[in-house]
């Protein structure tokens, strides 16, 4: 089929292949493994593409949101495997957005100590980053994607027919994610359209994980902006949606950056410039959050090894800084609040 990209993930002999563009799905078929008999369809209800395969299949639907994005709905899916009766010779297939193939692939890595899982992403998040790479995971009351585990898939499908539908917020939720990118490599995204686009960020973040796969080092980098993102998503209780919170995040890093002296004002602007008017992503805080509770979250984040730790931009280009002093958070946190 015409107009397709396929993308290698490589990790050597677990290497895989991301199908990109319009019909994608016809292609499930070529990056289940060989091996599987039976098929596990994890999914939601309302995702507007089935996954077809020859195999026997079996369907469980999760809840909707980041309130079933819970250890719940792990066990229940893996309560569900046991009595299918799963091996390690079958497959998880996860069929939606980010919260599902993050949720599929937990489940699978957990039962029987790893099952092969394959992503069908179905929206543009998904797509650009949540089912590329193996980082799969549920969130505590306490923090957002604090239990989880890496687990690479055998293959992920990027269906573009499945944007056809997709709703506004939920595409914005994409652009956020896509919006990074911009600032990690610098190449002209919107110089391209839209399958290009999707296939190029999958290609930066293949190139970071095969560098990194356990997030050790340079992998942190695909982080940027998602200090403040995750903070923001638990204060809102997940009203601001992932992407959302992530273009804020974006504007709040090139602040930081700023005021700390890593970068020039004119480069906040190129911030404001691909966010806010490119991709018409809202910049702001919401109104009735507080600094001292959005530090303290903050606090908590995964990469916070040495007090507060932020993904920033700077003369070298973006890279991890840990020992964030609270003063230059608190100043960059004033200029949104």
């Amino acid at each position: 089929m015409s107009g397709l990209r396929h993308v290698q993930v490589p990790l050597g002999d677990r290497s895989y292949e991301v199908v990109v563009g319009h019909g994608a799905a016809e292609f499930l078929g070529t990056v289940i493994p060989p091996s599987a008999k039976r098929a596990a369809l994890v999914t939601q209800p309302g995702i507007p593409l089935d996954a077809e395969t020859e195999l026997e299949l079996e369907r469980f639907e999760i809840g909707v949101g980041e309130r079933a994005k819970t250890l719940d709905t792990v066990g229940e899916l893996c309560r569900g495997f046991a009595r299918m009766g799963m091996t390690r010779h079958d497959v998880v297939v996860g069929v939606g957005g980010g919260m599902v193939t993050d949720v599929a692939g937990f489940a699978a890595a957990s039962y029987h100590r790893g099952v092969p899982v394959v992503h069908v992403a179905t929206t543009l998040l998904g797509m650009v980053d949540a089912a590329i790479g193996g980082k799969t995971g549920v969130n505590l009351p306490e923090g957002k994607n604090l239990v989880g585990a890496f687990w690479q898939p055998s293959g992920v499908i990027c269906d573009l027919d499945a944007l056809d539908t997709l709703p506004d917020r939920e595409m914005r939720c994409g652009l956020g994610e896509m919006a990074k990118y911009h600032f990690l490599t610098g190449d002209d995204l919107l110089a391209m359209d839209l399958t290009d686009r999707i296939a190029r960020c999958v290609e930066i973040k293949a190139d970071v994980v095969a560098s990194d796969e356990r997030e050790g080092g340079r992998r942190a980098l695909l982080n940027y902006g998602h200090t403040l993102a995750h903070a923001l998503e638990v204060a809102t209780e997940h009203r601001l949606a992932h992407g959302e919170a992530v273009a804020i995040g974006l504007i709040f890093a090139a602040h930081l950056a700023n005021v700390m002296g890593r970068i020039p004002v004119e480069r906040v602007d190129e911030h404001f410039a691909v966010v806010g008017e490119e991709y018409q992503l809202a910049t702001d805080i919401p109104t009735g959050l507080h600094a001292d509770d959005l530090i303290e979250l903050m606090r908590r984040d995964k990469k916070a090894l040495t007090g507060l730790t932020f993904v920033l931009d700077g003369p070298e280009g973006v890279e991890v800084v840990a020992g964030v002093d609270e003063a230059p958070v608190r100043d960059a946190l004033a200029r949104m609040l």
